[in-house]
């Protein structure tokens, strides 16, 4: 019996804790058959993105025809986009495809280093997120995308408002640089639902919001309702994050597998 299928639309990661790496382990342990469209290239590991190559956008359009034309598609999670050209492409490329879309609006790495150009920020606004079942930004991205700043959970609904105004239907604000417990807000502008996790005493998170990201795209791929499906990655991420273990001389990575370790 073929599994759900799951494409990532993503930045490549050498350390394997982010991009293609992480959204591929975590569409594994997750039950659904993943599948790549690879955006970018970059030389990584524990202490930053120390290189980055975006791939054209002809070879980015013909990997994802290849995929959705011949094996087809149940969900959609974009990644890095670096450039507006790679945007723009991958935005008109969902608009053929009848799946749910995550767009995780990748703009700095775990480590600060900038993973989208600054003129690409008008087209993710303006023909990114409007393709989005759900988008996933968290307190970086929001600023970069709206100017919202936010300093306490009070501010993740003003955040939300302004994130829904540029067209996803759902946006899953992510509270976890803020202070005390690990605290979302997911919300379509009618309903919300805040999620709330125990922050664990853990450095190790790198890939945190890819793997996010694409645990959403599992879920919804495996037939769950968007908060259902929000809900269980919440759950499957804060497990890998308590997990999450040494690597290299900087911060490590979460642990895709934690399910599977006696």
């Amino acid at each position: 019996m073929t599994p759900p299928l799951v494409l990532t639309v993503a930045g490549s990661d050498s350390g394997g804790g982010a991009g293609i790496q992480a959204d591929l382990k975590t569409m594994l342990a997750l039950g659904v058959h993943g599948m790549s469209v690879l955006t970018a290239v970059t030389a990584q590991n524990s202490l930053g993105v120390h290189g980055a190559w975006e791939l054209p956008a002809d070879a980015v359009r013909a990997q994802y025809r290849a995929v959705v034309d011949d094996i087809g598609v149940q969900a959609v999670k974009t990644g890095m986009l670096s450039s507006a050209e790679l945007v723009e492409t991958v935005a008109a490329l969902l608009a053929e495809t009848d799946a749910p879309v995550v767009v995780d609006p990748v703009g700095v790495s775990k480590h600060g280093d900038p993973l989208l150009a600054a003129s690409a920020l008008d087209a993710v606004r303006t023909k990114l997120l409007p393709r989005a079942t759900v988008a996933t930004p968290n307190l970086d991205e929001v600023a970069q995308l709206t100017g919202v700043q936010v300093r306490t959970e009070n501010d993740l609904p003003q955040a939300a408002a302004a994130v829904l105004s540029y067209g996803p239907r759902w946006a899953l604000i992510k509270g976890g640089h803020l202070m005390g417990e690990a605290v979302d807000l997911l919300t379509d502008g009618t309903e919300q639902h805040w999620l709330r996790a125990p922050r664990h005493d853990n450095r190790h998170t790198h890939g945190t919001g890819c793997t996010l990201a694409s645990a959403v795209a599992s879920y919804l791929a495996r037939g769950l309702a968007v908060p259902d499906a929000v809900t269980a990655a919440k759950e499957y991420v804060t497990g890998a994050i308590a997990a999450g273990f040494a690597l290299g001389g900087g911060i490590g990575p979460v642990d895709h597998g934690w399910r599977f370790r006696p």
